[in-house]
């Protein structure tokens, strides 16, 4: 390390200590307006400050702890890689998978690490044994990926799928458990439900859910990919069958890191998506037969999930409510923007979605980022179009400020 990275490394942890060291005895909610503590948190992340991420839904940046790690752990690898991967850092794997479980609430050997929440689903989804006819039910606004998967294995296997519809933004969380309980038919072997969509941000009532398939006979499968680390709760608490995660949204992990939870009581019953030994069915390892791959992105969760342990999720869950409070509240005077989250902190925490009655999404979007240097994604449905907004906890209250006034500017344009 030379003197100006030195430097600059203990300036930024002396900031942080000072603005922690400020927090004694402020709530999580009287945290979430402290502009010194998050300017402090901002400090930790590389991020390109000439731009505003407003995307952080499709991946987050790590901090630079986690950075840090990742590349101790590259440049490791080669020196050999043999006995500096293979030898020394997998081994280390089992500390992340033990951190992993410690945040989830839940056995180490119910944890797989995997490359993305869309693999550690997949895995479930193409996992559980469905013969023709048997039907799985989920929502027609679970993420595209999950969905594409179900609709293969009724091509390929015959099975049923069923797609249950709920309002934008959201009545209430006994509307979304009503419409899966009457939506279950003697067919229904299996369900899937975001814990957090991926569009409006929608919380469900997940254990509700669950604890009525179970009195049914029925395994639940849980898309997590934008839960996890965003606002408090154990996977143990759910009641669930398997649970994936990406990890690289807001735990803040290096890209192409995630994780599977997957029910003791159902690992050797479901097939894992690459073979595995027979010896291996009752092992959570055997979902993790890629063949060859990097250990320095999984060895760096444990960075990751350090750097949120430090944080406190309760406080982070507030500042992102926070955020996106903060640029609803503005537009929602604007006559021609509607709000498609709920924003009842039961129903929603970082992420928002901004829906426009009289203009197209995918032009705002794009004068935003031409003009303005904002970046956020429109998001088509065919029941609904808007623009997900998703801040993090580097997001200025001046960047929240400017987003909603460049979107009031470039309305009176279209």
């Amino acid at each position: 390390m030379n003197r100006r990275s030195f430097f600059q490394a203990t300036t930024s942890t002396l900031a942080a200590q000072l603005a922690f060291a400020a927090t004694k005895g402020k709530t999580s909610e009287e945290l979430a307006t402290d502009e010194d503590f998050w300017m402090a948190i901002r400090n930790e992340f590389t991020t390109d400050r000439t731009v505003i991420n407003m995307n952080n839904g499709y991946a987050s940046p790590a901090p630079r702890t986690v950075q840090e790690a990742m590349k101790r752990y590259l440049d490791f690898t080669n020196m050999g890689p043999y006995h500096t991967m293979v030898m020394q850092l997998d081994p280390k794997i089992e500390r992340a998978r033990r951190m992993i479980a410690e945040a989830a609430g839940c056995d180490p050997e119910e944890i797989a690490i995997t490359r993305n929440s869309s693999e550690a689903l997949e895995i479930a989804q193409l996992g559980v044994t469905l013969k023709p006819g048997d039907e799985v039910l989920t929502t027609n606004q679970d993420y595209p990926r999950m969905l594409t998967t179900f609709r293969q294995r009724v091509r390929r296997d015959g099975i049923k799928l069923k797609e249950i519809s709920f309002p934008v933004p959201v009545v209430s969380m006994d509307d979304l458990y009503t419409r899966f309980e009457k939506a279950i038919t003697p067919e229904t072997k299996l369900i899937l439900l975001c814990h957090i969509t991926n569009r409006t941000g929608q919380i469900f009532p997940v254990r509700r859910i669950c604890d009525m398939a179970h009195e049914r006979g029925i395994p639940v499968i849980v898309d997590g990919a934008h839960a996890f680390n965003q606002f408090p709760y154990k996977i143990s608490d759910l009641n669930c069958d398997y649970y994936g995660v990406s990890l690289h949204k807001w735990t803040f992990a290096p890209i192409g890191t995630g994780f599977l939870y997957v029910r003791k009581s159902r690992i050797k019953e479901t097939w894992a998506m690459m073979a595995s030994a027979e010896r291996q069915d009752d092992n959570i390892r055997k979902f993790e037969e890629v063949g060859t791959h990097p250990a320095a992105n999984f060895d760096a969760i444990c960075e990751a999930l350090t750097f949120n342990q430090n944080i406190g999720i309760e406080r982070k869950a507030a500042r992102l409510r926070y955020l996106k409070d903060r640029w609803a509240n503005q537009l929602a005077k604007n006559p021609r923007c509607r709000i498609l989250h709920n924003p009842d902190p039961s129903m929603s925490c970082g992420i928002g979605m901004l829906g426009l009655k009289d203009a197209d999404a995918h032009k705002l979007v794009a004068a935003l980022q031409a003009k303005h240097a904002i970046y956020s994604v429109a998001v088509a449905h065919a029941e609904y179009t808007g623009i997900r907004i998703t801040p993090s906890v580097y997001t200025t209250v001046a960047e929240v400020d400017t987003f909603a006034a460049a979107v009031e500017q470039e309305l009176k344009l279209l």
